[in-house]
């Protein structure tokens, strides 16, 4: 680019000189010598040039010692500017001396000297100096932006990852309180129902290995936890020893949605605890999934007492923690106490599906 640039400084001068009138105008036969010097000088300022951005990274300009920078940054450019001007005049001389002249060429670099034919190139070196600050100033700029860029990029990375951490967190937090809860009840029919106590095993084995298996997924589609809730609730319904009814409505839109993995689960425990395990005669939990506008909404009703000081324990609390990790104020859970009697859990989620985030990631 140097060079180019250069190049065409001197095309510039040199189409000047040949269409200017006091020179050679428009005659096909003019020297060819005059137009060469200028490409000659040119090209040697291209060589110069990149050695002058060098001087530019090792004398940046500085509120500490600007003053002494800027002197020895004259005194390199009247050097260099003494340099360029008395190798000119000798390539002059030597692609000049077949044209006749007034004067007889000579080289004489004190007299040059002491007239100051130098400063014409010293001020082409300052241009170049100030171009060589601009471009450090701007690579400078270029280099902030690329740094502030990826210093958001990292910082979002790191936000995902705090996230993501938190989300075990709380996941970590639910399995061991979901745990020990099975285990109490299996431990409650030992001595009542050893075959039930076998079956209610088996299922929490399956119900742990998924646990493990989906560990990594944030979201799953409510058709997947409700078929993870169906076989807790097989366990539930050996330990209620027939006095349990749950009924699960929804529909094939609903069943699409993604919801957060194991989400669920505390929800209907927290309704068989503290609502059907106190009802009067038998326990009933009816479970209803459907799409309203933007969201999904998933209602958990009891016919148990109703709302209690306690209602809400570690499964409820983690699960508010994990829908506004993972939403923030588009989600929601209630418990309500309707006229009916029992209390109903309302779980509202952004409605999106699994195609709706392969369309997004496509668009990006």
């Amino acid at each position: 680019m140097i060079f180019a640039f250069w190049t065409f400084i001197a095309t510039l001068s040199a189409v000047n000189r040949a269409l200017d009138p006091r020179g050679f105008g428009f005659q096909l036969s003019s020297p060819a010598g005059p137009i060469a010097l200028e490409y000659i000088e040119s090209w040697l300022w291209a060589v110069i040039t990149p050695a002058v951005f060098l001087l530019t990274q090792r004398f940046p300009i500085e509120r500490s010692r600007w003053l002494r920078r800027i002197g020895a940054l004259l005194l390199i450019g009247v050097a260099i500017a003494i340099a360029v001007d008395l190798t000119m005049d000798l390539v002059r001389i030597a692609v000049l001396a077949g044209v006749p002249s007034r004067r007889p060429r000579v080289f004489s670099p004190v007299n040059a000297i002491l007239r100051f034919r130098f400063l014409n190139q010293l001020l082409v070196y300052l241009a170049v100096l100030a171009a060589g600050y601009a471009r450090n100033f701007y690579l400078r700029d270029l280099a902030r932006q690329r740094e502030a860029v990826a210093l958001e990029a990292r910082a979002a990375e790191l936000q995902a990852q705090l996230a993501a951490a938190r989300l075990d967190a709380l996941r970590m937090q639910l399995n061991p309180h979901f745990l020990f809860n099975t285990l109490h009840a299996v431990s409650a029919l030992v001595e009542r129902d050893p075959g039930g106590v076998r079956r209610m095993i088996a299922r929490l084995s399956e119900l742990l290995r998924h646990t493990i298996e989906a560990r990594g997924a944030d979201e799953v589609s409510l058709r997947d936890e409700l078929e993870f809730l169906r076989r807790y609730i097989e366990i539930m319904e050996i330990r209620f020893q027939g006095r349990l009814t749950v009924t699960v409505n929804a529909g094939d839109r609903a069943l699409e949605a993604l919801v957060p993995n194991l989400i669920l689960q505390p929800i209907v425990e927290n309704a068989l605890e503290h609502g059907a395990s106190r009802a009067s005669g038998q326990g009933e939990v009816t479970i209803d999934a459907k799409v309203d506008g933007d969201d999904l909404v998933v209602t958990v009703q009891d016919n148990g007492p109703g709302l209690s000081s306690n209602a809400e324990g570690v499964g409820l609390s983690n699960t508010k923690a994990r829908l506004d990790q993972l939403y923030g104020d588009p989600a929601s859970l209630t418990l309500t106490s309707p006229s009916a009697g029992g209390v109903l859990a309302t779980l509202r989620v952004p409605y999106h599906t699994a195609a709706d985030l392969r369309t997004r990631a496509m668009h990006v």
